[in-house]
């Protein structure tokens, strides 16, 4: 008799698969797979899969390596993502491969902009205990 799925296990499972998901996504970016022009000029970055309890549904947070074009390239991405899907299907061994739904990763901007703020003279004076 299996154990029963506690949340815990069904949330490692669910990180396992959308790393799998978030790895074969990098690699046919990365090979430049997909004939689209806006995607063979940039190269994106897929921070992160989130993937639903069913497997059926995967959101894919995706960033253009230093913010151009963003829209363009979600739209891309959007255009192309059932060539993705088989992409994926044949990267991945489970029972379903999750439609895909491309988000832009704003985790990276805020990031940034936090940076630029503790960077800046007199914030650092103040996290180093400087007496200026």
């Amino acid at each position: 008799m299996k154990p029963a799925a506690t949340p815990a296990t069904k949330s490692v499972r669910l990180l396992r698969i959308g790393e799998q998901v978030r790895h074969a996504l990098a690699d046919v970016l990365a090979r430049r797979e997909i004939r689209d022009p806006v995607l063979e000029a940039a190269i994106v970055s897929v921070s992160e899969v989130r993937v639903t309890p069913d497997l059926r549904a995967a959101i894919v947070f995706v960033h253009p390596l230093g913010g151009e074009n963003a829209d363009a390239v979600l739209a891309a991405l959007k255009a192309n993502a059932r060539f993705l899907r088989g992409e994926v299907a044949k990267k991945l061994a489970t029972k379903y491969t999750p439609d895909l739904t491309f988000r832009l990763d704003e985790s990276v901007a805020a990031s940034a902009k936090i940076d630029a703020i503790l960077r800046q003279p007199h914030i650092a004076r103040d996290l180093h205990g400087d007496d200026r």
